[in-house]
């Protein structure tokens, strides 16, 4: 974790949300919301995490400072949580975690209030493969992407290729496996040749848990997701 501590506005706004999806599952998220933002960010987690981790709770205080909203959903139900800690078969299971970011998605353009912010996607682990897949099938909505120790391989068939929201890649110089594969996928990437980059964290494993990795990622999300929300789609 970082070691500055960042406290939110008084004009934050924080709220717990809950979006049926398929009509009857419920999965549950924190929204946080400053004033006059600039757009919004959905935080898919991946590989066993929740709205709760601590890591991607500092990146989207980070965010709210700069003046972005966040929305930190659990992709999951409660009980598919609970099997997939026994069993790991959902945290891989792409196709889902997408369209429950999706759902997310559209619960936030229905939203009379949320409807006009520039939606981004900032996934960690699978979750980035489900952002992925996602930012495709939304294209109109998303403007931005950031990847945090992503799989971005294990976007479902030439998805990536198809990809037209500006990607970011993060990955820890010593996470020497998970950069070779997001090298790799950054090169399927072809539709954002100008709009793609790779940013290695000196020092920094696959957790980003030493001392200052976190606030690199921070700064390059929060950068990142400034710089888009403010063009306009081509």
């Amino acid at each position: 974790m970082g070691s500055k501590h960042h406290k939110p506005h008084y004009y934050d706004r924080n709220e717990s949300v809950r979006i049926t999806i398929d009509g009857r599952n419920i999965i549950e998220g924190s929204l946080t919301l400053p004033s006059e933002p600039k757009g919004v960010v959905i935080f898919a987690h991946g590989s066993g995490s929740s709205r709760h981790s601590p890591r991607n709770k500092y990146v989207a205080q980070v965010l709210n400072e700069s003046g972005i909203a966040t929305l930190l959903i659990d992709l999951l139900t409660s009980e598919e949580e609970n099997i997939d800690n026994i069993t790991r078969e959902h945290r891989f299971d792409i196709r889902l975690l997408s369209r429950r970011l999706i759902a997310a998605t559209d619960w936030l353009s229905r939203s009379i209030e949320l409807t006009k912010l520039k939606v981004g996607y900032f996934g960690a682990s699978t979750g980035a493969a489900a952002a992925l897949v996602a930012a495709v099938e939304r294209a109109n909505l998303v403007y931005a992407v950031v990847s945090r120790g992503g799989r971005p391989d294990l976007a479902t068939g030439d998805i990536l290729v198809h990809v037209e929201a500006p990607t970011l890649l993060i990955v820890g110089e010593n996470d020497k496996e998970v950069i070779d594969l997001n090298e790799k996928a950054l090169k399927q990437l072809t539709k954002i040749e100008k709009k793609r980059k790779i940013v290695t964290v000196p020092r920094a494993t696959h957790l980003f848990e030493e001392p200052g990795a976190l606030e690199e990622v921070a700064k390059h999300a929060s950068g990142w997701f400034q710089c888009f929300f403010l063009e306009e789609k081509s």
